[in-house]
């Protein structure tokens, strides 16, 4: 299509959004091939299938990012809004939505390192749930007779823990379950030997660890797996991870941290001469005590072989048998004043009652009369009539008479 502009005809193209996009892809893509790109987390979110989605942003734009499943599964610190990042990828031109994003292909959190973020997250994450707290830490055996060892068949830590307990403990028997140390795999072969020593019980407390290294070499012990193994495990266990500065997860969960495999194996028996040294002070404590208790005991044998009771002992139960026989006669005294009391308050009441009965009244010539058949009591003359049939109650028996009339006192 043409059109005229001042007498020149110029050529008027006509893009399809298709065609359009395409061309900006391909624009886009070839003129930022690989960036890294700095900025806030915000919108994080992780499908199903494991694609991660978010936007990285500063103050004033913001820029969509996909990192997808094969490329985030390494990924060691957990993502959440307000991460400060930086990430690496390529720019691309999503054809549905005609927007540019960026295909991330490493993630690193600005400032601290990956793993170091990571430990911290861990940290924070299992001191919450109380995975850390002393109320869940188990004592050691006294006298271990079985020893388990989690660590690499072929390190240097196996080598100077066989050492140190043949030397200090030779009747000790020690179980090796191999595992790697580092690695990919390896904090899974640990929790699962701890898992497996659980289910053999038969040794008294387990050794995890291994010699000294990097972050990186000692991470699989920064493993929230091996952490919730330890913390399961019934069996006490002693963290043995690196060298003295070195701090692990393995070593915040575990029963007792050890800063060295060697002060581990040094930790969990203990030499013939302390030994014999520790029993030596038990004993001579032992006689100590025995001795001051046996001189109590004869201070107070001393004092009771002086004692009354001892000297005349039949003169002690000669005084309890008087005692007896006083108490029985104030006994005897008092039941028969109870029983005289309780005979004149009777006698008193009868007479009382004597006084009140009606019948006394009739010993004196009186009578009663009731009114038939209901047996009222009569006390006035118009209660009854003429012709009414009466009982009349006398000292010694009662009559019946029929009323013929009736008389006024007056």
């Amino acid at each position: 299509m043409r059109i005229e502009d001042r007498g020149l005809k110029v050529e008027r193209r006509i893009f399809t959004v298709s065609e359009l996009t395409e061309d900006i892809k391909v624009l886009l893509e070839n003129s930022f091939p690989e960036v890294w790109v700095e900025g806030e987390l915000s919108n994080f979110s992780q499908s199903q299938s494991g694609h991660i989605y978010f936007s990285l942003k500063d103050a004033g734009s913001s820029l969509r990012c996909v990192f997808f499943r094969g490329l985030n599964q390494g990924l060691k610190f957990s993502l959440k809004d307000g991460l400060h990042c930086l990430a690496y990828g390529r720019l691309i031109v999503y054809a549905p939505s005609g927007q540019y994003q960026l295909n991330v292909q490493k993630l690193e959190p600005k400032g601290a390192g990956a793993l170091q973020l990571a430990f911290e997250q861990l940290k924070e994450k299992l001191a919450k749930e109380g995975l850390f707290e002393a109320a869940h830490k188990r004592a050691l055996p006294v006298f271990p007779l079985r020893i388990g060892l989690v660590t690499s068949p072929a390190g240097a830590a196996i080598r100077d823990i066989l050492n140190i307990l043949r030397r200090r403990a030779p009747f000790v028997k020690i179980i090796l379950n191999p595992v790697k140390v580092q690695g990919s795999g390896a904090a899974g072969e640990i929790a699962q030997a701890i898992v497996e020593f659980n289910q053999y019980k038969e040794v008294d407390v387990l050794i995890v660890g291994r010699g000294g290294g990097s972050l990186e070499d000692l991470w699989a012990f920064n493993e929230e797996i091996v952490a919730r193994a330890i913390y399961n495990s019934k069996i006490p266990v002693i963290s043995a991870v690196g060298h003295e500065i070195d701090w692990t997860i393995a070593d915040l969960v575990s029963d007792l941290r050890a800063p060295t495999p060697s002060a581990a194996a040094e930790l969990v028996v203990k030499q013939k001469e302390d030994l014999s040294l520790e029993l030596g002070h038990l004993l001579q404590s032992m006689n100590a005590s025995v001795n001051n208790k046996l001189k109590i005991l004869s201070k107070e044998l001393f004092s009771l072989k002086g004692a009354y009771v001892l000297k005349y002992p039949l003169n002690f139960i000669q005084i309890y048998l008087q005692r007896i026989d006083e108490l029985q006669h104030r006994l005897t005294l008092e039941t028969k004043h109870l029983l005289e009391a309780s005979r004149h308050r009777f006698v008193h009441l009868t007479e009382k009652l004597n006084v009140l009965s009606p019948l006394n009244v009739l010993s004196r010539g009186y009578s009663i009369t009731f009114k038939l058949p209901e047996m009222k009591v009569v006390t006035d003359m118009e209660e009854i009539n003429i012709s009414d049939k009466i009982q009349t109650r006398l000292k010694q028996g009662s009559f019946v008479s029929e009323v013929l009339s009736k008389m006024s006192n007056q």
